[in-house]
């Protein structure tokens, strides 16, 4: 039942505390009091008694009784002015209208007296009173939230109490001696040992009820076994135990993936839960597909490719020239890498990259920028092993090629004899029926031009280009640099969505935000939409070509997914690039990594080149397809280098070396190079690689390689050559191969070492020597001593 009307003072006054102890109860858990008269609710009623409880806690059970004993006998005067807890004001109120359920009579009340001084936390110096009016003893406050306590069990257990304490008391006559200190000690150990009791029978209710919930697992994509037992609370042995009942054989390290995962965790009573991983990336780019309904045409990205001096630049000035406006004498103001032109009112973009080696470069990365490509082919020269590797680059990326024969307006022009030799690789005319369209062009005259644009035009439209406007804008870097006055300077194809000024870019480990943008003529851009090339300042640093670009809303984000990107470079330059190589091809295949070998040849030869890749290429079997995606004569460059990396193929030479570039770039981006005398070799090895049974049991080590500078015939002993070393060391006894052009004339060993007129152990770099190779004497000015061992590789 509610008490009406009692007051803060009132309180503090019955409890025998400070009206300030009382307020600063209420202003920690409820709110404070605005003065001490306010009237106190029930629930700040009940929150004071709590507080009150529970910090003067009672010492045993004996006090309560003693209290009330001593109440009934009123021969204590001073405990009724004590400050007492609410639960012994409720028990004292009880037991004085029960006086005949309390079994034994009233002890003295000077035995509870100092019990009682020492279990309350009476305060400090308070003055011993008689309270006049609102007594606690005389008040019984109902604390209860609501619903009905079924008393007279607690009734019940109190007699029982009482029953007992009154015939302990009867045994002993009537009177209890005051406890010696070694009960009280054991009273409390029995107090300690019984709150340890309940706190264990708690754990154990808990335990039970946590079986009978079931454990909620999150699992992602992919978890390791030990990791699922820990996330289950469950031990590594009854994973492991249940996924061999499921006929998977794992340890507690091995990865498994979400299906088995799940199916584990159910079995031991789990509830599944996919866990989705959220990355920065995931959050700041957008990468949403669009709908069909929101895209529009866009303009064709258009890259020339071709040999050396075959018109690539005189096209491209043609194109232009052909496109500017009468005002704008002079061409281009500003050379950005990009441009566009109109062709009957419809745009398309150029890249003027240098040959396909940026184009490869850019491929490399995993960068798809360009949508058609142009070869070039001098009408009098016909197809150069550039042209070839063009055609390979081009066929590499899945890219349709338009030939351009140019120079047609030469005397010696044979523009026929060129449909002939593209034949030979795959690109058939569409005058001879097939589908390559071939435009015999002069750039220099400008006969021809607006056909081949048309033709772009034409070829576009069947590829059907489209890309979203209303959207961030995304795309590539074509190009970087560091200019002296504005900074970092970047040239980006906006490839979908719309990029404006002022937006926040993210570009590999470069960001920043688009101070100013313009437009191949130099002109100021607020905007730019698919298919539009422009050049921006703004960036933190000069990004490298072929980096994606994206336009973000969080500038924030965006610093920290760049922090991230640099330390996972640096972590990646630190570990190993798993490349193709034929000592992994088999692992790969049996993975399922590997559905085609990519391969490029290289031979002295054009005639070993075709047979070489015809062989190969019958050992295509049901689980890889090797396809041979270049070939060519001459010694191994940088450019094949290239080309393996961005299609991951395997290099293969015959009677051919790489040069110094190409050597650099492989070890570099990890390619593999195989480098044979005879085919059968390479054909056994490579099938044994197949089969996962390569097992070679020696490797070539490289050792130095020496220049020849001048020679010296000598009756009896034969040629000798004066050498540089170039790089590394030329051992004596090593083996030797003597290298003309790239291409391997001899394979021996050194006859003799000398340096001046001594005989040396080593000569290393920038030092000069003279040597000869057992049994050959064709030794040219400029020929490339390759000095090598085989060394064993260690099972």
């Amino acid at each position: 039942m509610g008490i009406e009307k009692y007051r803060v003072h009132e309180v503090a006054k019955d409890f025998g505390l400070p009206t300030k102890a009382i307020t600063e109860i209420l202003t920690k858990y409820v709110a404070a009091p605005k003065n001490h008269m306010q009237v106190l609710s029930d629930h700040e009623l009940s929150v004071i008694f709590d507080y009150l409880t529970q910090h003067n806690q009672v010492a045993n059970i004996q006090v309560i009784y003693a209290d009330a004993y001593q109440e009934k006998a009123k021969e204590a005067p001073k405990a009724a002015a004590q400050a007492k807890p609410a639960p012994q004001q409720a028990s004292q109120a009880k037991s004085a209208q029960q006086p005949a359920r309390q079994g034994g009579q009233g002890a003295p009340a000077k035995q509870a007296a100092p019990q009682q001084q020492s279990a309350q936390a009476k305060p400090a110096q308070q003055p011993v009173q008689q309270p006049t009016t609102r007594v606690p003893q005389k008040k019984i406050v109902d604390t209860r939230k609501g619903g009905d306590v079924n008393l007279a069990k607690y009734d019940e257990r109190l007699e029982d109490l009482g029953g007992e304490r009154g015939e302990r008391m009867q045994q002993k006559g009537g009177k209890e001696k005051f406890r010696n200190s070694n009960q009280r000690r054991g009273n409390m150990t029995f107090s300690n040992k019984r709150k340890q009791d309940e706190a264990e029978r708690m754990r154990k209710l808990q335990l039970e009820i946590a079986k009978k919930a079931p454990l909620k697992v999150q699992i992602p994509d992919e978890i390791s076994v030990g990791e699922l037992a820990s996330r289950m609370k469950k031990t590594g042995a009854e994973v492991v135990k249940c996924l061999m009942k499921n006929g998977v054989m794992a340890s507690l390290s091995q990865i498994i993936d979400f299906d088995t995962a799940a199916i584990i965790a159910e079995e031991l009573g789990c509830k599944v839960e996919k866990e989705v991983v959220v990355t920065i990336e995931e959050k700041l780019i957008d990468d949403h597909e669009d709908k069909p309904e929101d895209l529009v045409p866009r303009a064709p990205v258009v890259v020339v490719m071709g040999h050396v001096d075959h018109g690539k630049t005189s096209l491209l000035d043609a194109v232009r020239n052909t496109n500017v406006a009468a005002g704008e004498a002079g061409g281009i103001t500003q050379h950005i890498g990009a441009y566009q032109v109109q062709v009957n009112g419809k745009p398309i973009t150029f890249l003027d990259t240098p040959g396909h080696e940026a184009f490869t470069s850019m491929r490399a990365r995993g960068a798809m920028i360009t949508d058609i490509a142009i070869l070039m082919v001098a009408a009098d020269d016909g197809i150069m092993p550039q042209t070839v590797e063009s055609i390979n680059h081009a066929k590499a990326a899945n890219i349709p090629i338009i030939v351009a024969v140019n120079k047609i307006d030469k005397e010696n022009a044979n523009p026929d004899r060129v449909m002939q030799q593209l034949t030979e690789y795959g690109l058939v005319p569409e005058e001879w029926g097939g589908e390559t369209i071939v435009c015999k062009i002069s750039a220099k005259k400008n006969i021809g031009i607006d056909n081949l644009l048309e033709n772009l035009v034409l070829l576009a439209e069947i590829q059907e280009l489209k890309a979203n406007p209303n959207r961030a804008g995304q795309g590539t870097v074509i190009e970087a640099r560091l200019d002296k006055g504005r900074g970092p300077v970047a040239t980006l194809l906006v490839q979908n969505g719309t990029l404006k000024q002022g937006d926040i870019i993210i570009a590999g480990t470069a960001v920043g935000r688009v101070r100013t943008m313009t437009d191949y003529k130099g002109n100021r851009l607020t905007q730019a939409g698919p298919s539009v090339p422009v050049e921006i300042a703004g960036l933190s640093e000069a990004p490298s070509a072929g980096s994606p670009f994206f336009a973000v809303a969080d500038e924030r984000m965006a610093r920290e997914l760049v922090e991230q990107r640099k330390a996972e470079e640096k972590a990646k330059a630190a570990a190993p690039v798993q490349k193709v190589s034929l000592e992994n091809l088999f692992d790969q295949i049996q993975a399922g990594e590997r559905k085609e070998l990519a391969l490029i040849v290289k031979a002295d030869v054009q005639g070993s080149v075709e047979a070489v890749k015809a062989s190969l290429e019958k050992l295509s079997n049901d689980e890889v397809n090797v396809r041979v995606i270049h070939g060519g004569v001459g010694a191994i460059n940088e450019s094949d280098v290239m080309l393996a990396a961005s299609s991951n193929a395997i290099i293969v030479g015959f009677n051919v070396r790489p040069d110094a570039a190409a050597r650099d770039g492989a070890a570099r981006q990890n390619v593999d190079m195989r480098m044979y005398r005879v085919i059968y070799d390479c054909i056994d090895e490579i099938e044994a690689a197949m089969k996962g049974m390569l097992a070679p049991k020696y490797r070539e080590v490289v050792l130095g390689h020496a220049e020849v500078r001048q020679t010296y015939k000598v009756s009896g002993v034969g040629t000798i050559a004066g050498c540089y070393v170039l790089d590394g060391k030329i051992v004596r006894a090593c083996s030797v191969r003597v290298v003309r052009d790239g291409i391997v004339i001899h394979e021996g060993s050194l006859a003799s070492l000398k340096r001046f007129k001594d005989d040396a152990k080593e000569v290393v770099q920038r030092f000069e020597c003279g040597l000869t190779v057992e049994k050959f004497n064709d030794i040219k000015e400029g020929d490339i001593i390759e000095g090598f061992t085989m060394e064993e590789i260690p099972q």
